[in-house]
C-alpha cells in the first residue's frame, strides 16, 4: 500500500490563513445584543395589558423584545414569508430557486427568497441599498445567527423589528396602534393582515391603495384554508373582517405611574414594566375621580389623586397620580401621590395607636378638651367648641384637635417624631422642634402612598398575628411595591415584639376610626356608614389647601386626596367633603368585601377600669372591664375621683377648720377641673357637681370653685392698635363650677364688671403689669398677675 498524503499540506499558508481569519469573522459577525435600536418605554398591568408607553428616543413606537409570539401570528407569518422555516438553516435554496425564475420570468424583481433569518439579519444591518452583494452578506450571516439563536429566539427579533408603517415598528407596537388589543388577543385576520404588513408597509395608511392590502392578506387566509391551518368557515369569515383604519392612541391609563418608572429605573428606562396595577381597578378609580372632580371644579378645585393598596402583599392595584384634563395650567402633570403635602388630621389615629400601646390611655381615657395655649401654641377644633373632657376614642372619631395635641404633649413629641420614620413616614426629615406639637394638626408634610401604606401596614399587623402564634413579622411595616417581585417574598423574621405596633393597638384603632362621626350642616355630629365596614380616616391642612381621605378594610387600602396642585387653598375644601365621598365611591366598587378584622385577644388582657375616667380605677371607682393591651396594667391611675368631705346634711364641703373629721361624711365623688368642668357639664347633664364649702370653712386655691382661663399665669399680652391709635381690647375668660354664680372683676384693685353664666370679660387695660383679681358672690377670691404690651404705632 502506498503512503497516505495530508491534502491540507497542498494548500499553501496564505490559504489557511484566509480560511482562519474568515472563521474568526464568522463567529464574531453579530454584535451581542444583535440590535441596539432603542426601545419605548412600557407600563404592563398585572394581567400583561398595556397601561402606558412612552414613544422610543428616534422617534419610533419599539416595544421591547416580547418573551414569545402568539400562535395564530406564528402561524400567519410563516405561511406567508418562511414556509420551510423550522425545516432550513437560514437559507432556502429552493424558495431562492423559484423567486430567480419569477423575477427571470416578470424580467423585475418581483420575490427575493429571503428567509424570515435573512430578514433579521437585514433589519439589523440595514443596508443603504438591496443588491446581490448585500444578498449574500445576509445569506452568510443568516447561517450564523441560526447557530447561535433557537427558531422561537429568531422569530420574536423579527417580531420586534419588523417595520408596520410610519412611525410604527414591531407587532406590540401595531397590535395596539391598529387593533388596540395585546397580540395574543388578535383575531386570524388581524393576525393575517400584521403578517403581510412588512413586506409592504405604507399600504396601512388610509388612501394609500388599500385594496392592495386587503387582496394580500386574503390570500394568505386562502393559503392558510389550503395548507389546513384554518377550516373553510374560519377563512370566509375572516376575509369578512374590514382593515384598521387611522392608527389609535395608546392607552394612557396610569401616565403618572410611567413617568415614575422611567425616573426611579433610569438603568431601565427603554424597558417593560410589570406592574401589580389591576386594569379594571385602576379605570374605576379614575373614573370615580373625574365624576366627582367634575363637581368639584365649580370651586376651582382642579387636581385629585388616588392609590390603591393590597393589604397582604403592599402592591400597587391602583395609581391615579392626577386626574387627566385639568391641563397644565392647574399642574396635571405633577404626580400627587408623591408629593409631600400638609397631612391635617390624617396622622392622628398612629398617636393613638402609639399611646395604647404604652398604656399611656385607654379608649376611654378622659382627655382634656378645653381652651389651650402652650408656649403660644394654641390648638383649636374645627368646630370652635368644647367638651371638656372627652374619652380617647370619642376625640380621635370626632378628630377633635386640642385632646389630640394634649396627648402628644403627654406622649412626646420627640418620641412620636423617633415613631414616625418607623411607621415609614420619610418626609419629616427636620428635627422635632420644627414641627413643634403642631405636627399632628398638619404641621409636617407627608405623601398620600406612605400615608396609604402605613394604614395598610395597621391592617396587615391584625391580619398577621394569629399566624405565627403571637410573633411578629419584623418587616410588616414596609414600604409599598407598584413592580410586580421577579422573586418570592422571603421568610420573615419573627419576634416576640411588635415593629413598631402591636396587633391589640392596631386593631382598637382600627374599631375607634370604623365609628367616625363628623359635624353636618347644623353643628350636629352625625355617623357616617357605607356598604361594608371601612376604619377611615379624613384630614384637612391649613388653609383649606388639601383634602385628605384614607380608608382601610382587612383586604383594602384607598388613599384619596383633593386639593390644587399649585396649593391654593379653596372655602369647603375639606377632607369629610371633598375627599370622603370619593373614598367611600371607590371602596363600593372594589371587589370581595370579606369578614371584619379579628380582635388579636391573645396579646389582650381583661383590665378594669374606672367607668368614668376611662383609667386604671382607685379602690373608691366604679368600675368596667375592657379587652386592652396588657400595658394598660400599668397604665395611669383616675385622676379624678376622690374622697370628698360633706357635713352630716351632705349639703356643704367641709374641711379640718370647721369640723372634727369624725363628724363629717366621707363620700367618693368624681371631680373634674373647674375648667373643664364648665364644658363637660353643658354635655352631660347627669354630671354631679360639687357642693360648696360651708361659709365658716376655710379653703385653699386648690378648693376653688372657680378658674381663670384666660390670661394664663404671667402672661405678656401683645395688643394691637386700630386704625385710629387706640388699643384693641382683650378678653378674659373664667370657669366656675356653679352655673349661677357671679363673679365680679378687678384689676389693679378697681372694678370693670361682673359675668353671670358665660363668664368672658373684655377689657382694656394700658400697658404695663397688672393684678387681675376675681371674686365671686361667696367671697371666693382668685388673683393673677399679667403684662400687656403695647402695639406698634
Amino acid at each position: 500500500m502506498g503512503r497516505r498524503l495530508n491534502p491540507l499540506k497542498k494548500i499553501p499558508p496564505p490559504v489557511w490563513l484566509l480560511w482562519g481569519l474568515f472563521l474568526a469573522w464568522y463567529l464574531f459577525a453579530l454584535p451581542r445584543p444583535l440590535f441596539d435600536d432603542p426601545f419605548s418605554t412600557v407600563l404592563e398591568d398585572a394581567r400583561d395589558g398595556l397601561l402606558g408607553a412612552r414613544i422610543a428616543e428616534d422617534g419610533q413606537w419599539r416595544f421591547p423584545m416580547p418573551d414569545s409570539i402568539p400562535e395564530k401570528y406564528e402561524r400567519a407569518l410563516i405561511s406567508f414569508e418562511d414556509k420551510r422555516f423550522y425545516r432550513h438553516g437560514g437559507i432556502d435554496l429552493f424558495s431562492m430557486a423559484r423567486a430567480m425564475r419569477q423575477n427571470i420570468a416578470q424580467r423585475r424583481v418581483v420575490s427575493g427568497g429571503s428567509t424570515i433569518t435573512m430578514q433579521v439579519v437585514r433589519l439589523y444591518r440595514k443596508p443603504p441599498s438591496r443588491s446581490l452583494g448585500q444578498k449574500l452578506i445576509e445569506m452568510v450571516l443568516a447561517t450564523r445567527l441560526e447557530l447561535g439563536n433557537s427558531k422561537k429566539k429568531i422569530l420574536r427579533l423579527y417580531a420586534a423589528h419588523a417595520p408596520f408603517g410610519g412611525n410604527v415598528v414591531g407587532l406590540e407596537a401595531a397590535s395596539w396602534r391598529y387593533f388596540g388589543k395585546q397580540p395574543h388577543l388578535l383575531s386570524w385576520a388581524e393576525a393575517a393582515t400584521l403578517a403581510v404588513l412588512p413586506n409592504s408597509p405604507g399600504l396601512i395608511h388610509p388612501g394609500r391603495n388599500r385594496q392592495a392590502l386587503l387582496d394580500k392578506r386574503n390570500r394568505l387566509l386562502e393559503r392558510m384554508r389550503d395548507m389546513g391551518i384554518l377550516d373553510t368557515l374560519t377563512c370566509e369569515l375572516a376575509k369578512e373582517e374590514e382593515l384598521p383604519g387611522a392608527p389609535l392612541p395608546l392607552p394612557q391609563l396610569a401616565p403618572h405611574l410611567l413617568e415614575r418608572a422611567r425616573q426611579e429605573h433610569p438603568r431601565n428606562a427603554q424597558a417593560r414594566f410589570s406592574t401589580s396595577i389591576d386594569p379594571n381597578i385602576q379605570r374605576q378609580a379614575t373614573q370615580v375621580l373625574e365624576r366627582h372632580l367634575a363637581r368639584l371644579k365649580s370651586n376651582e378645585i382642579h387636581n385629585a389623586a388616588a392609590i390603591v393598596l393590597d393589604v397582604e402583599t403592599g402592591q400597587v392595584l391602583a395609581y391615579v397620580g392626577n386626574v387627566p384634563g385639568a391641563g397644565a395650567q392647574h399642574g396635571e402633570q405633577v404626580d400627587v401621590v408623591r408629593a409631600p403635602r400638609s397631612t391635617g388630621s390624617i396622622m392622628k389615629p398612629f398617636l393613638y395607636a402609639l399611646s395604647l400601646q404604652e398604656g399611656i390611655i385607654t379608649p376611654r381615657s378622659l382627655l382634656p378638651d378645653i381652651p389651650t395655649s402652650m408656649r403660644g401654641y394654641r390648638p383649636e377644633n374645627f368646630s370652635n367648641k368644647y367638651d371638656g373632657a372627652i374619652p380617647a376614642q370619642q376625640a380621635l372619631i370626632r378628630s377633635l384637635n386640642i385632646p389630640m395635641v394634649i396627648l402628644l404633649q403627654r406622649y412626646g413629641l420627640e418620641r412620636f417624631h423617633f415613631q414616625l420614620s418607623r411607621l415609614g413616614f420619610s418626609t419629616f426629615s427636620k428635627p422635632a422642634s420644627h414641627y413643634g406639637l403642631s405636627i399632628i394638626l398638619g404641621g409636617g408634610e407627608c405623601t398620600l402612598e406612605e400615608v396609604t401604606n402605613a394604614y395598610a401596614c395597621l391592617a396587615r399587623t391584625v391580619n398577621h398575628f394569629p399566624l405565627h402564634s403571637g410573633r411578629y413579622e419584623q418587616d410588616l411595616f414596609r414600604p409599598c411595591s407598584y413592580l410586580l417581585p421577579k422573586k418570592p417574598r422571603k421568610e420573615p423574621a419573627l419576634s416576640p415584639n411588635p415593629n413598631p405596633l402591636s396587633a391589640s393597638a392596631c386593631w382598637l384603632t382600627l374599631e375607634a376610626t370604623r365609628q367616625l362621626e363628623r359635624p353636618d350642616e347644623l353643628g350636629q355630629w352625625e355617623r357616617f356608614s357605607s356598604s361594608r365596614p371601612i376604619a377611615w380616616k379624613t384630614g384637612t391642612s391649613f388653609g383649606f389647601r388639601d383634602a385628605w381621605a384614607v380608608g382601610v378594610t382587612p383586604r383594602y387600602a384607598v388613599g384619596i386626596w383633593v386639593g390644587n396642585a399649585d396649593g391654593e387653598g379653596r372655602p369647603s375644601l375639606i377632607g369629610i367633603k371633598a375627599a370622603a365621598p370619593i373614598l367611600f365611591d371607590l371602596f363600593d366598587l372594589l371587589p370581595g368585601k370579606g369578614p371584619w378584622f379579628q380582635p388579636p385577644l391573645d396579646e389582650m388582657r381583661q383590665v378594669a377600669v374606672c367607668s368614668q375616667s376611662g383609667y386604671r380605677p382607685l379602690a373608691i371607682c366604679p368600675t368596667d372591664t375592657l379587652w386592652l393591651p396588657k400595658s394598660a396594667l400599668e397604665g395611669p391611675a383616675c385622676p379624678f375621683h376622690e374622697w370628698v368631705h360633706l357635713d352630716p346634711s351632705g349639703r356643704y364641703q367641709v374641711n379640718s377648720s370647721c369640723m372634727l373629721p369624725s363628724e363629717m361624711v366621707h363620700e367618693p365623688w368624681f371631680v373634674l377641673p373647674p375648667v373643664q368642668e364648665h364644658y363637660f357639664v353643658q354635655q352631660h347633664p347627669e354630671y354631679k357637681l360639687l357642693p360648696p364649702f360651708r361659709e365658716d370653712c376655710a379653703q385653699t386655691e386648690a378648693d376653688l370653685p372657680m378658674q381663670l382661663i384666660e390670661p394664663k399665669p404671667n402672661v405678656q399680652i401683645l395688643i394691637p392698635r386700630n386704625l385710629d391709635g387706640s388699643l384693641s381690647k382683650t378678653v378674659f375668660q373664667a370657669a366656675h363650677r356653679r352655673p349661677e354664680a357671679v363673679i365680679y372683676w378687678h384689676i389693679d384693685n378697681e372694678f370693670v364688671g361682673k359675668t353671670e353664666q358665660f363668664h368672658n370679660l373684655e377689657v382694656s387695660p394700658p400697658p404695663g403689669e397688672h393684678l387681675l383679681t376675681l371674686v365671686d358672690d361667696r367671697g371666693n377670691r382668685l388673683e393673677r398677675k399679667f403684662t400687656i404690651l403695647p402695639g406698634k404705632e
